[in-house]
């Protein structure tokens, strides 16, 4: 700026007043006196060598690995029973039917009432008590969800969750797998399951949550020999003819968890009660270690799919210290209008959301020279503060410049976690920032039952995803084809712990694949540990890596379609964890486009009108293949040398080298985001 334009800024009246209010606040600062967060152990060893485990590392917190936080708790059923005892007749579950209306809330006595009114309907339906009963879910998260589980948990029955994203063949192939006869079903899945049910061959009921069951639906359905029955009947048939619980064991499976994968069929991960008590009493372990407790005034908002590990765990330990549990409207879109009228006090999140308020903020503040100035000024600031472990939201900043972003959160937010996919330093020091309070980042897996790692209270370092849990240690392997070497401190993350699962259902294969002879459970995910003690994630030792949404990327498959494409000779699919789309390296086919745009290879490579006529038509074919939209390339870079084994870009078997083209072209792939994310 010139000096004009300065004093010009300066004198706006806005600019005026936001000085005058950052003097006020400075004078608030000095006398508010923060107190810095204090990390409850060495924050420059946050993990340590076990003995005798070949270099493998647990958390500094405990010596011990964790399966039990809370006394006579072993079980998800005596975890929710356990909030029953703290809290009868406070509140436990929130939901409302339309935006303009106030959340109304089931008592914690109330859902243990109808949890067991609902087992007890079971029961009557001819479900047996015990963990050899599979009882299907196709839902999205309600009231009834937890009361369908909780009521299972009253009996030993095991919850095996479907979602949408699996597809109406996966969902099929997960009911006959686990041989369910009784599937809970939304009214908006009910058409869904209907048009797939002839292929269900064990189902015999489906419970439909919501409206009366119409005649077209009980029709269709009783041409396959399946009844179709709605929510409240069955609570009532259980109202009418209660069962004595027959409860779980600790080592009782309590759950199915189909991953989703790839390629072939779903796996399904089987997740025992000792599984979950012992991952959630590790996180529990960690808060109460930084000072922190969950009580019944805590609200936790549900909305990331209960067909998870991820959400199921905090649900157990919210339930476990009787916190309340509210659940979204229904639509992720406008989740930020239920988090103004829940007004939760724990965030458990992604990367996707949070990345979405990111980006909106940052748009918004381009309309505005001095709200950006501002907003620079109050990041910068609020960025020492962290760095000097101060994490507060009565800051002269957070008065002037993040409340609207606290209050789009309801304000009452306590720490955010973050987990499913990586993400950037730039996003996570914003958060950091501007929402006032300590933002986590987590690592881990269906099959460690959600977490494996896990940031501290008290270490602002950013950049990776913490020490291990305290319930499962950690080790790296050597990885010898893609350089990587247990000795210089890195390699494919293994696990082993109470948390761990206890292998597919039905598939001793696939379950000897992912534990290796010593009981370590194999990631496929690239490590290199800190010097801190922390963990850090940088590469798949699989071909397939995750978006930043969460989504897996199978980059052959696209790979073969686009090189369908007459213009395209070679190409490479890539992408980075923190981004929520792929690219594309391609060497084009030269002979092909010269029937359009003259010139050698080279010319082509730099011409911008050649490399929208290729994307173009990698689109056109993505779309005749029906690629979802985040596996379709969003921008390529044109290369004039073919891959091939002389120059080590392929195997002698024509395989991609996929660890040498990712390394080589790294710059030309973060240019091609920084593009896209203009």
């Amino acid at each position: 700026m010139s000096s004009e334009s300065v004093l010009k800024f300066l004198s706006e009246p806005a600019t005026l007043a936001s000085l005058a209010a950052v003097t006020a606040g400075s004078m608030m600062y000095l006398a508010s006196r923060p107190t810095p967060l204090v990390c409850p152990i060495d924050p420059n060893q946050q993990s340590v060598e076990v003995p005798g485990e070949n270099g493998a590392r647990r958390n500094a917190l405990s010596e011990q690995l964790v399966e039990h936080f809370h006394e006579n708790v072993d079980t998800l059923y005596e975890g929710f029973m356990r909030g029953v005892k703290l809290a009868g007749d406070k509140p436990c579950l929130g939901w409302r039917n339309d935006y303009n209306e106030e959340y109304q809330w089931l008592t914690y006595n109330e859902v243990d009432e109808r949890a067991l009114c609902f087992g007890s309907g079971l029961r009557e339906l001819g479900a047996e008590a015990g963990p050899e009963t599979f009882i299907g879910i196709y839902s999205q998260n309600k009231v009834e969800w937890v009361l369908a589980e909780q009521g299972c948990n009253r009996f030993s029955m095991v919850i095996v969750p479907l979602y949408d994203t699996l597809g109406p063949d996966a969902c099929s192939f997960i009911i006959n797998q686990a041989r369910i006869a009784i599937t809970v079903c939304d009214a908006s899945k009910v058409d869904t399951l209907l048009k797939n049910v002839e292929q269900c061959k064990d189902l015999k009921f489906i419970i439909k949550i919501g409206p009366s069951v119409t005649e077209e639906e009980q029709e269709r359905a009783k041409k396959h020999g399946v009844e179709i029955l709605t929510f409240n009947d069955v609570e009532e048939k259980g109202r009418k003819a209660k069962k004595e619980p027959v409860v779980p064991s600790r080592d009782s499976l309590a759950t199915i968890c189909y991953t989703s994968g790839t390629t072939g069929a779903p796996k399904g991960a089987m997740v025992t009660h000792a599984n979950m008590i012992s991952e959630v009493s590790a996180i529990q372990f960690i808060l109460a270690k930084c000072g922190h407790t969950i009580t019944n005034e805590d609200v936790h908002i549900s909305y990331l799919p209960l067909a998870h590990m991820y959400e199921r765990a905090c649900h157990l330990m919210m339930f476990s210290n009787a916190a309340r549990i509210g659940f979204f409207t229904g639509n992720v879109r406008k989740i930020t209008e239920d988090l103004k009228a829940l007004r939760p006090t724990i965030f458990i999140s992604v990367p996707r959301l949070l990345n979405r308020i990111h980006d909106k903020v940052m748009s918004d503040l381009e309309k505005s020279s001095v709200k950006k100035f501002l907003f620079n000024m109050a990041l910068s600031s609020k960025e020492s503060e962290i760095s000097r472990n101060i994490v507060r939201r009565d800051s002269m900043w957070d008065f002037i410049v993040f409340r609207k972003i606290q209050q789009t959160l309801g304000g009452r937010i306590r720490f955010v976690l973050s987990g499913s996919a990586p993400l950037s330093d730039r996003v996570m020091k914003f958060l950091r920032a501007s929402f006032g309070c300590f933002v986590f980042e987590g690592y881990g897996q269906t099959e460690t039952t959600a977490g494996a790692t896990l940031q501290l209270m008290g270490d602002p370092t950013i950049g990776h995803v913490g020490p291990p849990l305290p319930c499962n240690m950690i080790k790296l392997v050597d990885v010898p084809e893609m350089d990587y070497f247990a000795k210089d401190g890195t390699g494919e993350v293994c696990y082993k712990g109470p948390n761990i699962f206890k292998g597919y259902l039905y598939d001793e294969q696939k379950t000897k694949e992912a534990f290796d002879e010593d009981g370590w459970l194999h990631s496929g995910d690239i490590g290199i540990w800190l010097p801190n003690g922390t963990l850090k994630i940088v590469d798949r030792r699989k071909n397939i890596f995750k978006l930043s949404q969460g989504e897996y990327i199978a980059p052959e498959k696209i790979e073969e379609i686009y090189q369908s494409c007459p213009t395209v000779h070679q190409v490479f699919i890539t992408g980075i964890g923190t981004e929520s789309c792929v690219v594309a390296i391609v060497v084009p086919e030269v002979a092909e486009l010269n029937k359009t745009f003259p010139g050698d290879v080279a010319e082509l490579c730099n011409n911008e009108e050649v490399k929208q006529h290729i994307l173009k038509e990698m689109t056109s074919n993505a779309k005749k293949a029906d690629l979802k939209s985040f596996e379709q390339a969003k921008a390529v870079h044109l290369h004039p040398e073919p891959f091939t084994v002389e120059n080590g870009y392929l195997t002698p078997t024509f395989k991609i080298k996929r660890p040498v083209l990712k390394k080589l072209f790294m710059e030309e792939v973060k240019d091609m985001y920084k593009v896209l994310n203009c």
